[in-house]
């Protein structure tokens, strides 16, 4: 398990499958939550994450796919698009100072 000090985080990777529906609007809500920070918000197939990526959400379903594409970086599952509380971690972390496991 790896991990990064919200302080550190510079970009944040949403990783998906194919589709473009909800983890777009999951990148714009966390572009907003992160607004004001140094931290930038990409959407990016599961398979191409950035080797400069700091933290990366997706699906637990992807997880698998996203640890074997970026080994190393620090990897966030969450269940929902909306609202997840691994995800309000993440942004709590970086606002606010904090450890983030993945």
């Amino acid at each position: 398990m790896s991990s990064i000090e919200g302080k550190d985080v510079r970009k944040l990777i949403v990783a998906c499958d194919a589709g473009m529906g909800s983890s777009v609007m999951l990148a714009s809500t966390l572009r907003r939550q992160l607004k004001g920070t140094p931290v930038s918000v990409e959407h990016t197939p599961v398979n191409s994450i950035p080797g400069d990526a700091d933290v990366v959400v997706c699906h637990t379903g992807l997880a698998d796919r996203a640890r074997a594409s970026a080994p190393g970086v620090v990897l966030v599952p969450f269940q929902v698009f909306i609202g997840d509380p691994a995800v309000a971690r993440v942004v709590t972390a970086i606002k606010n100072g904090g450890t983030i496991d993945g």
